[in-house]
């Protein structure tokens, strides 16, 4: 079928309304093969890693549709499928896990080994490429690809959710929200009365911070240099803000907290941040980064402290989920009201606003943008 996407042929730096990297073009889609999924694309998130891949910073084989997380509608489902159906409403995940790997056979489906390779090398888990332009290959993003009106995806990237849920809304649950809520209740597992820091506040960082609130933490100190967010994250529910850009920033929170946080959750994507976290960790506190620098990026830590101190750094990604465990209790507690993600929402964009889009990003003038691929209407 012919579909309307998004395409990156080669990377390019913004302000994207002069470089226009994000091509609008029409593109052949296959029918879903065995294990894969065709969903109708009605709500897709325009998040940073997104915007460092089509920089350069994330490598990404080219040319590819970027995009991944996302809601939509289920239209085909291929043979042996049996976790979705036609007319489903869904989520769409950035990690599709195959089932039979070491990790996913160790219950750690989000570092799937299958994924991986996929990721890698632009093709779906089942090892398919379902695009064409001109007969030519176009590569899948993380199995999702979402910048399209349609995208073919292997069943283990679509989770199904209930259709009273906005869709405008579930799409932050495919990235946003399991990277930021899982960073503190998976990875981190924040305790009743610890004392937390939030570094970075885009979408997954204000995910992250709210978090830290439901989890009972006693202080949630928001971190940023942006003092725009930093009031948006005591809306939130922060108990106190810091600017990054402070020279005594580390000093404030160590002031705050009588010597160091118990938890430091960076989330900016810089190795500046990671270092600032981990020097407002307290003795025998826990620093996790879910932040995504260069590559080639290192830290640089005294040892002997670490060892002495007895602190501990984790990475987290896709906030160590369990997609078909924890989405379902996060959306609980959206219905609940005590995940607000419909407040992170900064506008709509539809496919000829995607590269200026991406500059009101880059800029920090929005948290969570998201494409409507088939213009106003989501049902």
């Amino acid at each position: 079928m012919k579909v309307k996407a998004a395409v990156v042929f080669e990377t390019a730096k913004h302000p994207f309304t002069n470089t226009q990297p994000l091509k609008i073009e029409e593109v052949d889609l296959d029918p879903p093969g065995q294990g894969e999924v065709l969903v109708k694309v009605m709500a897709a998130g325009l998040c940073h890693s997104d915007l460092s891949a089509i920089e350069g910073v994330r490598p990404r084989k080219m040319p590819y549709v970027p995009g991944h997380e996302a809601s939509g509608i289920v239209e085909e489902v291929g043979e042996g499928v049996t976790r979705v159906k036609p007319g489903d409403h869904a989520i769409l995940f950035f990690v599709p896990n195959c089932g039979t790997c070491l990790s996913c056979d160790r219950g750690e489906p989000y570092l799937c080994d299958t994924a991986y390779e996929a990721r890698s090398d632009g093709h779906l888990i089942t090892g398919n490429h379902k695009i064409h332009l001109n007969g030519d290959v176009i590569n899948h993003t993380s199995g999702v690809s979402c910048y399209s009106e349609y995208m073919v995806l292997a069943e283990g990237s679509v989770i199904p959710i209930e259709k009273d849920i906005p869709l405008e809304d579930a799409a932050l649950f495919g990235c946003a929200v399991i990277t930021g809520v899982g960073a503190v209740v998976n990875t981190a597992a924040v305790t009743p009365g610890a004392t937390v820091a939030v570094l970075g506040l885009g979408g997954v960082g204000l995910n992250a911070m709210m978090a830290a609130n439901l989890s009972g933490a006693e202080r949630v100190i928001a971190i940023d240099v942006l003092d725009d967010k930093l009031a948006f994250a005591r809306q939130l529910g922060a108990t106190d803000t810091v600017n990054a850009s402070d020279p005594d920033a580390v000093e404030q929170v160590k002031e705050l907290t009588k010597g160091g946080v118990d938890f430091a959750v960076e989330l900016a994507g810089v190795p500046k941040a990671l270092e600032a976290a981990y020097a407002m960790c307290r003795r025998g506190g826990t620093v996790v980064t879910a932040g995504l620098p260069r590559p080639e990026a290192t830290l640089d830590i005294p040892i002997a402290q670490m060892v002495s101190d007895n602190r501990t750094i984790k990475g987290s990604y896709m906030g160590s989920c369990v997609p078909r465990r924890d989405i379902p209790r996060f959306l609980s507690l959206y219905r609940q009201g005590k995940l607000p993600v419909d407040r992170l929402r900064s506008g709509f964009v539809e496919f000829d606003g995607l590269n200026a889009g991406f500059d009101r990003l880059a800029a920090g003038d929005a948290v969570r943008q998201v494409l409507r691929p088939h213009g106003t209407t989501i049902a």
